[in-house]
């Protein structure tokens, strides 16, 4: 079985882990502030703050920018589904909006004709009318690791006095024009679980320049404590979104080795365009000029309308080859359906799109020859059953 992900773990990485279990300081230990170190200052951030998750880290910075019942979040419907969970975490409500249909990042287009559709009364939630001074946040996703073209959206943004707040979970290490990821909002969250660049298991980091927003974060990963972390003192209402020291230890030995694992990425991926350029059926994915570093988080190509995509995955699975699709749009997922109304037809591009996107195997010592096989189980799926 070629698998869909694996981690790249080596000797250090178990050594430190070992170093912690031997230590018999197993949480908020010396490695989660190296950890928290060695990430901000990779993306030259003032503040790091690790957590349990990436999900854990969006919570916490939505809630610590203010949010409210009531208020309105806008992402796109291309995401992960925490992206938009945490704002119902809160008693805030996602809009959800369209993508770009080459690099599947939010459009500026549909983002501007959503706030546009808000102002003008034409845009209903749960039968009533979407209040414009309620819609006061942007969640921004950058994509498999792809940037999205910030300067394009931040002018939106703007330019309607939305606060925005930064998933790139799925982005560690890219950059838009320069700049890394996670600098372009209020905040910016990296997660790590197995599949990601970097793992710690399950585990993320908070990155910000804001001061107030770092203690905050700090403060309600660990139950509401307070600057001094007094025991069992609490000042505010906090959860336990702490990351564990063998967690923190493992990311802190990954990050130590960061750009060595976003060339082999690079490279895995590099072998698959090679490798499928010849294929009409095949839609590759597609690097902007404005990105000056991808960072590979999945490979996830796009077969043409007229292939079976579920046949050539359950094809390609008893082959022994792991594939998934990814992602379904989030206002089609049941929940969403079910709470909001959320139907066909409200994101063309985004529906559209992801009846065709197919994940295949990707992680950093993927050789070129499970590459070609892959390649070839997936020329004969679709030639046999797509």
């Amino acid at each position: 079985m070629i698998p869909l992900s694996k981690p790249d773990i080596n000797g250090e990485d178990v050594k430190v882990v070992v170093e912690v279990l031997k230590s018999g300081r197993l949480s908020m230990g010396p490695y989660t502030e190296k950890f928290e170190k060695a990430v901000s200052e990779y993306v030259n951030a003032k503040y790091g703050v690790a957590v349990s998750s990436g999900t854990a880290g969006l919570h916490l910075v939505l809630k610590a920018m203010g949010v409210k019942r009531g208020d309105y979040m806008i992402v796109p419907s291309f995401t992960f589904v925490a992206s938009a969970n945490v704002a119902l975490y809160e008693g805030a409500i996602p809009l959800f909006v369209d993508v770009e249909e080459e690099t599947l990042n939010a459009s500026k287009d549909s983002l501007e004709d959503l706030l546009i559709r808000i102002k003008k009364g034409k845009v209903k939630i749960l039968n009533e009318v979407v209040d414009p001074s309620r819609v006061k946040y942007f969640m921004g996703v950058d994509i498999f690791g792809h940037p999205l073209d910030w300067d394009e959206i931040l002018e939106v943004t703007n330019e309607w006095r939305l606060e925005v707040l930064e998933d790139s979970c799925e982005a560690l290490g890219a950059e838009y024009k320069g700049k890394r990821v996670g600098k372009f909002g209020v905040a910016g969250v990296f997660a790590f679980y197995p599949n990601k660049q970097i793992t710690t298991g399950e585990g993320g980091v908070v990155i910000t320049d804001d001061e107030r927003i770092a203690k905050l974060v700090r403060s309600m990963r660990n139950q509401g404590r307070g600057e001094e972390n007094e025991w069992l003192l609490h000042v505010r209402l906090g959860y336990n979104y702490r990351i564990d020291e063998m967690s923190a230890a493992l990311g802190y030995s990954q990050m130590l080795r960061i750009d060595e694992i976003l060339e082999k990425r690079k490279k895995v991926a590099e072998n698959y365009n090679e490798l499928l350029k010849d294929y009409e059926w095949v839609k590759i994915p597609s690097v902007k000029e404005y990105v000056t570093r991808m960072s590979w988080f999945v490979y996830v190509i796009r077969l043409s309308a007229d292939v079976n995509r579920d046949k050539v995955m359950k094809y390609m699975e008893g082959k022994g080859v792991q594939v998934r699709n990814y992602f379904q749009p989030l206002h089609l997922q049941p929940f969403y359906r079910e709470t909001f109304g959320y139907g066909e037809g409200m994101l063309p591009i985004t529906e559209e799109e992801s009846k065709k996107t197919l994940a295949l195997p990707f992680y950093n010592d993927l050789s070129l020859d499970e590459q070609k096989v892959v390649v070839e189980t997936l020329r004969e799926a679709v030639e046999r059953v797509g």
